[in-house]
């Protein structure tokens, strides 16, 4: 729910549950005290009654006025006894109202505040009253009162009974109804406000809290935690947001941090690398000038190694830099569509020539069609190949002769390329890993088998980003194979990588206009 629909919700509430509530409330007590007033002063008492003062009050003595009324008619001489009368009176003062007992002209019973000057204003004349024969008059004015008039024959002198009612008054049941009706309300908005309040603190303030609470890590440069939200309003989305940000955050940092991991063991492999042959040449270049290479031969041999060793530093200098553009995805490509047996041909001829220098057997088979072809870049795809038949190279056995194969196969949609070997293997347990840039199998750097670490890793960045898959099945001790899955081309084929990855058209004119090779621009086919 959205948060404005809450705040509409809220406000409706806030406005009309208490009115509703009150209305229930005010109602059932209304009427349950309507009840008490009828048990208590036995009227008839309506609930219209209530609204009008006068219509009440004149209710209150209807049944006395009525067993007034009756007495009159058959003992009038009750009304000369004092006893009766007291006992009237109580009954008539239960009822918030006076009795006056008039005979002839004079008044001989008077419960009223008035005095009998006072009297003779209010009630009227004998006159009057036996023209009213009974009743009830209003009188108005400073006084404000309902008289109800019985008149009575007692020993042949007319008199009459006169129940006076002051409308200035309340009833007491009017005072604890309006007290209870103040408490309905009061309890009424409490509670409206109560339940507002933990509605509004569940989607509103515990979210803002969490928000607050998670400033406050990042702040403090914490990253490792979560802020869970379900709501789907604008808080949820804010919570949601901040969460997405928090996590690519961490992510980074997390990036970061593996990445200047990795640079120092990078800078730590290189360097011992570098080392390594550089002590060589210069072992070889003192042998030169203190004249222990004393003859051509060995003068020849010296150089010969020298030359190998400065070919080793550049290829260690050569896969830094191609790691830097690895890492931030500026390897350069120039996809072409190109026939996989003609190229597979050439790879393996060139290949053959430095493998029988090393005494090593190549074996190559190609089981598909002459019009297989493929959407690749030829020099990285090359970089591919030779960088895993340099790590068979490297791990090669020394009890038996090393054999490197190379099989291609035909798989619909699937160009499959098999590259094995008989060497040393890789361990179950470092399988999963070889993959990973500076991963090495061999952690010593005394091994006589040394790199940087990142051969395999660039591979696999190059057959990801031509859409192809590569994994790996090995046996300690008995040899490893290399499995290559690239797309069969279809017509209109394409593949897509970011802008700083992709050569442009203009950049390949310049180049043929130059007369050079597109294939070597921004690459180097060194494994």
């Amino acid at each position: 729910m959205k948060l404005r629909t809450k705040l509409k919700i809220a406000f409706f509430i806030m406005a009309a549950l208490p009115v509703i509530l009150g209305a229930i409330a005010i109602t059932f007590i209304v009427r349950h005290e309507l009840g008490q007033i009828r048990k208590t002063y036995g009227a008839d008492f309506r609930l219209s009654d209530m609204y009008s003062s006068g219509s009440l009050l004149g209710k209150i003595t209807d049944t006395t006025f009525e067993k007034v009324g009756e007495i009159a008619d058959d003992s009038p001489e009750r009304f000369s006894d004092m006893d009766y009368l007291t006992e009237l009176e109580k009954e008539v003062s239960g009822k918030l109202s006076y009795l006056v007992v008039r005979q002839e002209s004079a008044v001989y019973y008077n419960s009223s505040p008035y005095t009998i000057a006072e009297l003779d204003k209010i009630l009227p004349a004998n006159e009057t009253v036996s023209n009213l024969d009974g009743g009830a008059v209003y009188k108005g004015g400073s006084y404000q009162t309902i008289i109800k008039i019985t008149p009575f024959t007692d020993q042949g002198k007319d008199g009459s009974v006169f129940l006076i009612t002051p409308l200035r008054q309340t009833l007491p049941q009017f005072k604890r109804i309006a007290i209870q009706v103040v408490l309905i309300i009061i309890e009424v908005i409490a509670f409206t406000s109560f339940i507002l309040y933990l509605w509004l603190n569940r989607s509103i303030i515990k979210p803002i809290d969490r928000l607050r609470l998670g400033t406050q890590n990042i702040r403090d440069g914490n990253l490792d935690f979560e802020i869970r939200q379900d709501k789907k309003d604008e808080l949820g989305d804010l919570c949601r947001d901040f969460e997405e940000m928090r996590y690519r955050l961490n992510k980074s940092e997390n990036e970061k941090k593996k990445s200047d991991a990795e640079e120092k063991e990078l800078i730590r492999n290189i360097s011992h690398d570098l080392k390594t042959p550089l002590t060589a040449i210069k072992g070889y270049v003192e042998g030169l000038r203190d004249g222990i290479a004393d003859t051509p031969e060995k003068q020849q041999r010296y150089i010969l190694t020298i030359a190998n060793k400065v070919e080793d530093m550049d290829r260690l200098i050569d896969e830094l830099t191609l790691f830097s553009r690895l890492d931030t995805n500026r390897i350069p490509y120039d996809f072409v569509k190109i026939n996989v047996k003609d190229y597979f041909d050439d790879c393996v001829d060139e290949i053959q020539l430095d493998l029988e220098s090393m005494d090593i057997i190549l074996k190559y088979n190609f089981r598909g069609g002459d019009d297989m072809y493929t959407m690749a870049d030829p020099n990285q795809l090359k970089r591919v190949i030779n960088n895993i038949v340099s790590n068979s190279v490297k791990y090669r056995r020394a009890d038996v002769k090393c054999t490197i194969s190379i099989e291609v196969f035909d798989e619909g949609d699937y160009i499959h390329i098999v590259m094995s070997d008989n060497g040393k293997g890789i361990n179950m347990k470092d399988l999963p890993r070889i993959f990973d840039r500076f991963y090495r199998t061999d952690e010593s750097r005394t091994s006589p088998q040394t790199g940087s670490g990142i051969g395999l890793a660039i591979v696999k960045k190059i057959i990801d980003d031509h859409k192809g898959r590569i994994w790996v099945d090995s046996v300690e001790g008995e040899g490893t194979t290399f499995h290559i899955n690239l797309l069969r081309y279809k017509e209109g084929m394409q593949l897509t990588l970011p802008d700083n990855q992709v050569k442009s058209k203009r950049k390949r004119k310049q180049i043929k206009n130059k007369g050079g090779d597109v294939h070597e621009q921004g690459s180097d086919s060194r494994g």
